[in-house]
């Protein structure tokens, strides 16, 4: 991208730059935040009704695209990495409650295992 003038706005710029509000590198991030803000809502939810399987599946994303998005991917897009580094959180916090869930209730390391990976 060409340097603009410098009587172009800071707005301007963030505006029509590779990852401002004019491409799906700005959009996508902010509604998966709507992922990241409904596994905060489920902090009050029952622990037995939480999925591991999908809590899962959900940190290995936050921690894949956090690595991807930040430093191997151009361009380099902050705001993707930010919500993937949240949502990776958010979900380990939670697989952190279905496996003490899991281990309260009887089931061996291999059995917690064994339902994160396998249940349907």
């Amino acid at each position: 991208m060409a340097a603009a003038p410098p009587h172009v706005s800071k707005f301007t710029r963030f505006l029509n730059s590779e990852t401002g509000p004019r491409t799906v590198h700005f959009w996508a991030p902010v509604l998966k935040w709507s992922l990241v803000i409904a596994g905060l809502n489920d902090i009050q939810r029952p622990v037995e009704k939480i999925s591991g399987t999908q809590q899962l599946a959900l940190f290995c994303t936050g921690a894949i695209w956090t690595r991807w998005a930040a430093f191997a991917i151009t361009p380099r897009n902050y705001l993707l990495a930010s919500v993937n580094f949240f949502l990776g959180g958010v979900a380990g916090y939670q697989l952190s409650r279905v496996v003490k869930y899991r281990r309260d209730q009887g089931d061996s390391p291999a059995q917690v295992f064994q339902y994160l990976f396998k249940s349907g």
